[in-house]
């Protein structure tokens, strides 16, 4: 399914793209899963992409009619991006396809099982390295093995603070997501704030990572 974005006019699969629904009296507000009802607008998933359609008016001459739209609509949307993170972490630990603590995720990166791992952003750089190494030996050890399909990503998203609240836990640093519905929920969330942000998602194959979009060897050629 493809929608337009109202700034740039370019037709883009949904998943690149970030709706937004007017709500009681004409004030727009993000409808980041898209499911709100009534008008719409849909812009490129990006902080920038957002900030710029409010100073250019887009969404009003997109609608065809007055709206309210806030200053920070751009901060907002980041929020409620990483709200729909957090919550869905909180799923997945319910659903026990989470793992915590330096030494159980690394057991599970050596273990398999592991579809995604999460860094918090104030992490030590030395246990950060640790877990990098662990996860590098992991990706090489899947493509030796012939195994199809994309590499673990390593998103580094969310402050340890915010995950400790969401989660009802402490010291929350290393995290990892295990094979299951909520993980996989929990990922596509990641994924989507992490191109929002323009946050690379660490990766370990020796490409580059761009806005949360892992790049292929031919396009990495062409940057």
């Amino acid at each position: 399914m493809t929608r337009t974005c109202a700034l740039t006019r370019q037709e883009k699969p949904v998943e690149a793209l970030v709706r937004f629904a007017v709500g009681p009296d004409d004030v727009l507000v993000p409808d980041v899963e898209a499911r709100a009802e009534g008008r719409g607008v849909w812009i490129t998933l990006s902080r920038e992409a957002v900030a710029e359609a409010v100073r250019k008016k887009a969404f009003a001459r997109s609608l065809k009619g007055p709206v309210q739209v806030a200053d920070d609509l751009a901060e907002l949307t980041e929020l409620r991006l990483r709200q729909r993170l957090l919550s869905a972490l909180g799923m997945a630990r319910k659903a026990g396809q989470f793992v915590t603590g330096a030494m159980k995720v690394k057991t599970a990166l050596e273990g398999g099982g592991v579809i995604a791992l999460l860094t918090a952003r104030d992490a030590a750089e030395d246990g950060r390295n640790k877990m990098r190494g662990t996860l590098r030996a992991l990706n090489h050890a899947r493509r030796d093995a012939g195994l199809t399909g994309p590499d673990v990503p390593h998103f580094e998203l969310l402050q340890s603070a915010e995950m400790d609240l969401a989660l009802g836990l402490e010291n929350v640093i290393h995290a990892a997501l295990m094979t299951g519905a909520a993980a996989q929920s929990a990922v596509e969330k990641a994924n989507r704030l992490a191109r929002y942000i323009a946050q690379p998602m660490e990766e370990y194959t020796d490409r580059n990572a761009a806005s949360g979009v892992l790049l292929s060897a031919d396009q990495d050629e062409r940057r």
